[in-house]
């Protein structure tokens, strides 16, 4: 298991508090400097999670780490009942709220404050769950994966997304300098929090993926795991059901 990193090296707080406090400071640039730094190739990323999920026909979808709610306001497509979108950023949040009013969704998605290691519902609620690029920010990996399975239907979807490393030349090289370099000035130079990006890129950079991460979720109990690399490998989609 990779190492805890967190956003705030000399903070005493732990780092979920660490986490929800950085997504509150960068929640109103978010999303225009996220499309900026993956050049808007994660709109398509999402399109792929929501084919994945859509084969179900759900209609209870959890969206965990929902940030601003750009996965749940697209998965409304697949007309569920209910959709909600679940952050410990109230920050994230509420930026995603705008924009579920401006789409006419309230009635549709709902935004819930709420930290994923200990959520706030019944024993198999929910016929698909999704993180996208959030897992890495568990504060207990482990323990969010078993909750997630506790809250999942049996035969229910489990859908990730998630950065990783490109392990061919010469896209691992170009990545890690991107990463490492390019990323951490973008962050400095548009967001409010200095430190945010940097963290982004250091905990992209160590988390598990691939094989690896596959083989965790076969260790907390889902079983017909698949994953698959997408644009070079930066980013891996995996799936898999309880």
């Amino acid at each position: 298991m990779s190492k805890i990193i967190k956003p705030y090296k000399d903070s005493h707080l732990g780092k979920k508090e660490q986490v929800a406090t950085m997504f509150d400071n960068i929640s109103k640039n978010y999303d225009g400097l996220n499309r900026v730094i993956s050049f808007g190739i994660d709109v398509s990323w999402r399109k792929k999670v929501v084919k994945l999920v859509s084969k179900n026909n759900p209609q209870q979808i959890l969206d965990i780490a929902t940030g601003t709610g750009d996965l749940a306001l697209m998965m409304s497509q697949l007309n569920p009942k209910k959709i909600i979108g679940l952050d410990i950023s109230e920050g994230m949040l509420e930026v995603g709220k705008q924009k579920i009013t401006k789409a006419n969704l309230t009635e549709q998605i709902e935004m819930v404050v709420g930290d994923s290691e200990n959520m706030p519902f019944d024993d198999n609620t929910f016929d698909a769950i999704t993180v996208s690029f959030g897992v890495r920010n568990f504060a207990n990996l482990d323990k969010g994966l078993t909750e997630i399975r506790r809250v999942l239907k049996p035969n229910g979807t489990f859908v990730i997304l998630e950065t990783s490393n490109p392990t061919k030349f010469p896209f691992k090289q170009g990545y890690k300098f991107y990463t490492s370099f390019i990323l951490p000035i973008i962050g400095k130079i548009f967001s409010k929090d200095k430190i945010a990006y940097s963290y982004l890129c250091e905990s992209a950079n160590s988390f598990p993926f691939g094989d690896a991460l596959d083989n965790i979720l076969k260790k907390n109990g889902f079983i017909n795991t698949e994953y698959k690399p997408v644009t070079f490998g930066v980013a891996t989609i995996y799936s898999a059901t309880k």
